[in-house]
C-alpha cells in the first residue's frame, strides 16, 4: 500500500566488528539469511524492489545504540554494554572524536578479510532474494574513511595519493560485482564533499564516480559529510541539489541518486523532471510519515491505486485535507 518503488535495508554490517552498535543489523553469517529473506519475501509480495546496504563501521564501531544517544555525552559502548572497544579499527589510528574509541590501524591482511566479508555478504544478500546491493562508502563508514586524507594517513598502497586512497573501495566494488548477479543493480553510496579543509573534495568525487561506472556500478547515492566531527556542511536542500546536478553532469556513465532533506513531493518530482538526478532517496521523511508516497501522489495530483479495504480513507483530488 505504501508505494515506495525501492525499500533499502540500511547499514547492514558485513562483520560482527563492523557494526556501529551492539543493536545493529548484520549479514556476516549464513544463519542471518533466513530472517532477512522473510523481510524480502514480504516486500516482493506487494511488488516492492528490495535493496540492502552493506557496510563496515570502521572507527565508528562499538558505539552506543542510537536510542541511548545523548548530545555531548560519550558515544562509546564498553564490554559490559556489549561493545568491542579492543576491536575497533580504521585506515589509521585516528579517532572520529574524543567521544569515540581510538581505532587501531588495519593491517593488509585485515583489509583483505574485510573485502572478502563484503563479497560473502553480497552472496548472502542474493540468497536472501535482495534485488539491489548498495556498498556504503558515505557518512564516515569505513570505506569513506579510506577516501579521506584526514582519516587515512597510511603510507602504503592504501593511503597517500588519490589512486591509493580509493583503492580499498574500488577493489571491494570490483570483487562484489564479480559475485553479484549481472542482472541486479549495484549501488555505491558516497559523500561528495567532506566540509573540512584538506579533506575529500567534489573533484575527487567526480573522478571516483567515473571510475566506479567503469567497474560496473549502476547508481551512486550522493550525500555530504559525516566523516569529520566538526565538518561544515550547508543544511540546505538547494546545496545538495546543486551537488547532485554537478555530479550528474560530470559522470554521465553513472546514474545519480539525490538524498538529504528532500522532503517535499513537488521538489523531489522537479529534481527528476529537470534531470538534476536520476532518483530521489528519502529516509527520515518516511519515519515522519510512512504514507509519504500517498501524500506525494495527492500533492502531485496523481491518482494511484489503494488497496480495497483502505479505499474509503482515500482523499479524492477534488477535496482538501483541510
Amino acid at each position: 500500500m505504501r508505494g515506495a518503488g525501492l525499500v533499502m535495508v540500511e547499514a547492514t554490517a558485513v562483520l560482527e566488528d563492523g557494526r556501529i552498535s551492539p543493536h545493529c543489523l548484520g549479514l556476516w553469517k549464513g544463519e542471518q539469511i533466513s530472517g532477512l529473506k522473510r523481510i524480502v519475501d514480504h516486500m516482493h509480495q506487494y511488488g516492492t524492489v528490495a535493496g540492502i546496504q552493506l557496510s563496515h563501521s570502521g572507527r565508528l564501531g562499538s558505539s552506543i545504540p542510537l536510542d541511548q544517544y545523548k548530545e555531548g555525552a560519550s558515544c562509546r559502548s564498553n564490554h559490559d554494554a556489549g561493545g568491542w572497544p579492543d576491536r575497533v579499527y580504521g585506515p589509521s589510528a585516528v579517532p572520529f572524536s574524543d567521544q569515540f574509541w581510538n581505532p587501531k590501524e588495519l593491517s593488509l591482511e585485515q583489509i583483505e578479510e574485510i573485502q572478502k566479508a563484503f563479497v560473502d555478504a553480497a552472496i548472502r544478500a542474493d540468497k536472501a532474494g535482495f534485488d539491489v546491493v548498495d556498498i556504503h562508502a558515505a557518512y564516515g563508514f569505513l570505506l569513506n574513511q579510506f577516501l579521506s586524507p584526514l582519516s587515512n594517513r597510511r603510507t602504503d598502497q592504501y593511503g597517500g595519493s588519490f589512486s591509493n586512497r580509493i583503492r580499498m573501495l574500488v577493489e571491494t566494488v570490483r570483487q562484489v560485482r564479480q559475485v553479484w548477479p549481472a542482472e541486479k543493480p549495484l549501488f555505491v553510496s558516497i559523500s561528495a564533499v567532506e566540509g573540512a579543509p584538506g579533506g575529500w573534495t567534489f573533484d575527487e568525487t567526480a573522478s571516483l564516480a567515473n571510475i566506479l561506472a567503469g567497474e560496473g556500478v549502476d547508481l551512486s547515492e550522493v550525500s555530504e559529510g559525516g566523516n569529520i566531527a566538526d565538518a561544515v556542511i550547508p543544511k540546505d536542500h538547494k546545496y545538495r541539489i546543486k551537488v547532485a546536478k554537478s555530479l550528474n553532469e560530470q559522470a554521465p556513465g553513472l546514474l545519480i541518486g539525490a538524498v538529504g532533506l528532500l522532503n517535499d513531493a513537488i521538489q523531489a518530482n522537479a529534481i527528476l523532471e529537470e534531470q538534476v538526478a536520476d532518483a530521489v532517496f528519502s529516509a527520515r521523511q518516511f519515519l515522519r510519515n510512512p504514507s509519504f508516497v500517498l501524500s506525494a501522489a495527492h500533492d502531485l495530483g496523481v491518482d494511484i491505486k489503494w488497496i480495497n479495504q483502505y479505499e474509503c480513507a482515500r482523499v479524492k483530488q477534488k477535496y482538501s485535507f483541510f
